[in-house]
């Protein structure tokens, strides 16, 4: 089943139906077992055709997400480790990526609140102050209060590669500002944990041209989303649970980095497709973005 957030309602979709229902989206995500609560939801709800529920996702969708964390790991591919080992190599930190894709702490960092979040056909920007940027597609997880993953949706958590290779230390700089995730189109809830065999595929779209498309398992990663989940939760507590991205294995070439104007697309079997549009991020007197 997939349930999407909307302005109108929370559309809940099987493979044969879309069903519409009204409920807080934190608490109905944040449910005991939300794949029985959402198989009773179908016996009270209401059913929408393929065209009405196509309407309302084209104008009213929302991030898949509430008032929960947004957090991320990182090096848990053996090509994100060798990227970022490469990145750093200038800056003396290559051998920091070596340890951790190799130790039993797996490295997990703060990504976002709500509110910087991008959904599906939303934009996500790149820092004015950095000239290597680059999108990461990954595989996201939503854990609830217990500690178990009761969810997954596509993720995009994007990255100012030239900060991070400048110094390790500047992780946060490099990946913590307006609009540097994105979470959609939905969320997906298996009746049982999702296939290993799960294939994540994303493209780059500029000018109309495709100038980078690839894809992979992830069945590639190092550690199991448990032992993820695992850890980000050994003393954190989240109220409403969490979003959890696990890390990508899809890095374009060095010499590629992110433009205004640029479409970026990711895809994960079973969840559905994550499309957004690359902006920079100019900000006025107040803060705020400013377009030009």
């Amino acid at each position: 089943m997939r349930i999407y957030n909307t302005a109108k309602g929370i559309i809940l979709q099987t493979d044969t139906e879309n069903y519409i229902f009204q409920d807080d989206w934190d608490r109905l995500i944040n449910a005991e077992a939300l794949y029985v609560e959402l198989d009773d939801k179908m016996k009270h709800a209401d059913r929408l055709s393929e065209q009405q529920m196509v309407t309302i996702c084209d104008q009213f969708l929302l991030p898949p997400i509430g008032n929960q964390e947004v957090w991320a790991a990182g090096v848990t591919y053996l090509r994100s480790r060798d990227a970022r080992m490469e990145e750093a190599k200038a800056a003396g930190g290559g051998d920091f990526y070596d340890k951790v894709y190799e130790a039993e702490r797996p490295e997990l960092f703060f990504k976002a609140l709500p509110h910087r979040v991008a959904g599906h056909n939303g934009a996500v920007y790149i820092r004015e102050d950095s000239t290597w940027n680059v999108p990461e597609p990954e595989l996201t997880l939503f854990i609830n209060s217990a500690g178990k993953i009761a969810g997954y949706t596509v993720g995009n958590d994007m990255s100012s590669r030239s900060i991070e290779g400048e110094n390790p230390l500047y992780l946060p700089q490099a990946k913590v500002y307006e609009k540097s995730a994105a979470l959609g189109p939905c969320l997906y809830i298996p009746s049982g944990p999702i296939s290993p065999d799960t294939t994540i595929t994303m493209s780059i779209h500029r000018d109309s041209q495709v100038c980078y498309k690839d894809s992979i398992k992830i069945n590639r990663m190092k550690r199991s989303l448990e032992e993820l989940a695992d850890y980000l939760c050994r003393a954190c507590y989240f109220p409403q649970g969490s979003f959890l991205m696990t890390g990508t294995c899809l890095v374009p070439d060095n010499d590629f980095t992110l433009r205004e104007g640029d479409r970026v697309e990711i895809s994960i079997e079973h969840i559905g497709t994550l499309i957004n549009k690359v902006k920079v991020w100019k900000p006025g007197h107040n803060g705020s973005r400013i377009d030009n």
